[in-house]
């Protein structure tokens, strides 16, 4: 691995540190950081690969209120350079996110704590009008999330491949295959917990409509997608030609008999 691929992934790995806290862009989805990863060493077959297998793994992975979801940046971005620099397997890719996902969910919580501090400070800039000292505050803090992935990264680059590889081997195939094994179990608990927010009943049945297909007939993924965007084009062109319901301006009736006569008692 020479610098220049060095600084690259390390330009990576802190946009995906700084992305998992953004949310907006997903920079920190092992989807998108596995294939950079592995296009910047030369393997982006591998780096799709592996990144399909996390982001199944991580597909229920979320922040609800004060629970801090495993931290997918850091095990995509480590995972995926210990398995292409060391040859490894995919199953030795997931047996070393999942841990690796764990650490960097206790580093999160470190982390923000840290920044609680900077949103103090940036309270008393508000207080103060300073605006500049404010805009310092959300750089710094996104500052320290970057390092915070980009420093066990620079870590592990540093160290010897064959070090990391006879770390690799010096875990027992038990712990390996259970790992992958539960790796498997998390992708099923994550499609039921976005099946579960997809709980739409107009939606539903486009959803047995795509296990029918799937059951039944040979379409690859990217025959699946293609089918499910037509049907979403259809859906909504469909809902949007309904005529739209207007309140009706009919008077409602009363048990008052004299309610539905128009004349009152100022009409004589």
């Amino acid at each position: 691995m020479n610098t220049g691929q060095m600084l690259l992934i390390l330009l990576i790995a802190g946009i995906a540190g700084v992305g998992s806290v953004l949310d907006e862009g997903q920079m920190h989805r092992p989807l998108i950081v596995c294939p950079l990863i592995g296009l910047v060493l030369g393997d982006l077959k591998m780096g799709i690969i592996l990144g399909g297998q996390l982001e199944m793994m991580a597909l229920g992975w979320m922040n609800v209120g004060l629970a801090m979801a495993p931290d997918t940046a850091l095990s995509a971005v480590i995972s995926t350079i210990v398995v292409i620099t060391t040859h490894a397997s995919i199953g030795d890719g997931i047996a070393l996110a999942v841990p690796l996902a764990a650490a960097g969910q206790m580093l999160t919580i470190f982390v923000r704590t840290i920044v609680v501090f900077l949103v103090h400070q940036g309270d008393k800039f508000a207080k103060k009008g300073k605006y500049r000292a404010i805009e310092a505050m959300h750089l710094f803090a996104m500052a320290i999330q970057a390092l915070r992935v980009m420093i066990p990264t620079a870590g592990v680059m540093i160290l010897n491949t064959k070090i990391v590889e006879a770390w690799l081997n010096a875990i027992p195939k038990v712990i390996s295959d259970g790992l992958q094994i539960g790796g498997g179990i998390i992708v099923v608990v994550g499609y039921a917990m976005v099946i579960n927010m997809m709980d739409v009943p107009d939606l539903k049945p486009f959803f047995y409509l795509g296990f029918l297909f799937a059951a039944f007939t040979n379409f690859n993924l990217v025959g699946f997608g293609g089918l499910g965007l037509i049907f979403a084009i259809l859906y909504l062109q469909l809902e949007y030609r309904q005529p739209k319901k207007t309140l009706s301006t009919e008077k409602i009736s009363t048990a008052d008999p004299k309610a539905d006569d128009d004349d009152d008692e100022l009409d004589d």
